[in-house]
């Protein structure tokens, strides 16, 4: 406070912490506790609302346990809650998502940090930011086009002699994991770009110089310094494939249901809005939770996210 005061005075450090004070109670604090209420209380017409059925309770929470399907697991088949089985799904898709883009992050960004010339540095930058120019309904519409079973992709791999006959790339979560991946990659490689970038070249040499291989230097040197970065982009990516909305709606089959579409069915299609707070609560605290355990297991603290 008293460096912001020293350095943009009353006024500018007032209008400072007037905005962000706005931001967080207005913007994001209001409407969040708002739903929070409302998740606890039933759906009633509007007559009804404040009468004697007006009650809070946990019903709008435990319609997730409703509608059992069949789940087969290797040899086994069990009825598992419709809604929880989208849920989990959500949650193994998401982080197989995050996992694919930091093997396709990592060695982008250690290619930029170690490798490429300051020069050409932000040249590379301008040709990553391009595509985040495009909104992301129209990213994945583009995707839609060159996955469909008459697309472009099937066309070059069909002309090219790699497939006798079209594949229908459009199916289960295959179209999903791909638009995920292109849609959030560049929210691990930037993370992934300053943990690098960061790190003492003189160390690489030196492990170099005392014989060690590429992958061991990855290994003992590069990857527990980016230990920050990684942390960082895993959560984000995670957090953002598991809220994402457009991407499954417009890439998803008919057998691939994503737990933010469910919430949206809830709210839009049926019109309860109280089981959809219920609903997204769920699914916030839930990821909250999983994510934590990961950190636990991996021995990353917040203070490495927050680096």
């Amino acid at each position: 406070m008293q460096e912001l005061l020293r350095r943009y005075g009353v006024g500018l450090t007032a209008a400072f912490i007037g905005l962000t004070a706005f931001w967080l109670l207005i913007l994001v604090i209001l409407p969040n506790v708002t739903l929070f209420e409302s998740s606890f209380r039933p759906y009633l017409p509007v007559v009804d609302v404040g009468g004697p059925l007006d009650t809070y309770s946990l019903n709008n929470y435990m319609k997730v346990f409703g509608v059992p399907v069949d789940v087969s697991v290797l040899w086994m088949t069990f009825q598992v809650p419709v809604h929880i089985k989208i849920f989990f799904g959500t949650i193994y898709y998401s982080t197989l998502v995050t996992v694919i883009t930091f093997l396709l992050a990592y060695p982008l960004a250690y290619y930029l940090a170690k490798v490429v010339s300051p020069k050409s540095l932000p040249t590379l930058f301008l040709l990553l930011f391009v595509p985040l120019w495009v909104s992301e309904i129209l990213r994945s519409f583009a995707w839609f086009i060159i996955l469909a079973f008459k697309g472009p992709l099937n066309a070059l791999l069909l002309n090219i002699g790699l497939i006798d006959a079209p594949v229908r790339w459009i199916s289960g979560y295959n179209s999903v994991i791909v638009g995920l991946v292109y849609t959030y990659v560049l929210f691990m490689v930037f993370p992934l770009y300053n943990a690098i970038q960061s790190l003492d070249t003189n160390q690489i040499e030196a492990a170099e110089d005392l014989g060690a291989p590429w992958w061991r230097i990855h290994q003992r040197v590069i990857l527990p310094h980016a230990k920050p970065g990684i942390a960082s982009g895993s959560v984000m990516v995670f957090m953002l494939c598991a809220g994402s909305l457009l991407v499954p709606t417009l890439l998803g089959s008919t057998s691939a249901q994503w737990f933010t579409q469910t919430i949206q069915q809830w709210m839009l299609e049926a019109l309860d809005w109280n089981t959809g707070a219920a609903y997204a609560f769920m699914l916030l605290i839930l990821c909250t939770v999983f994510v934590s355990v990961v950190m636990r297991i991996f021995r990353v603290k917040l203070s490495d996210i927050a680096k």
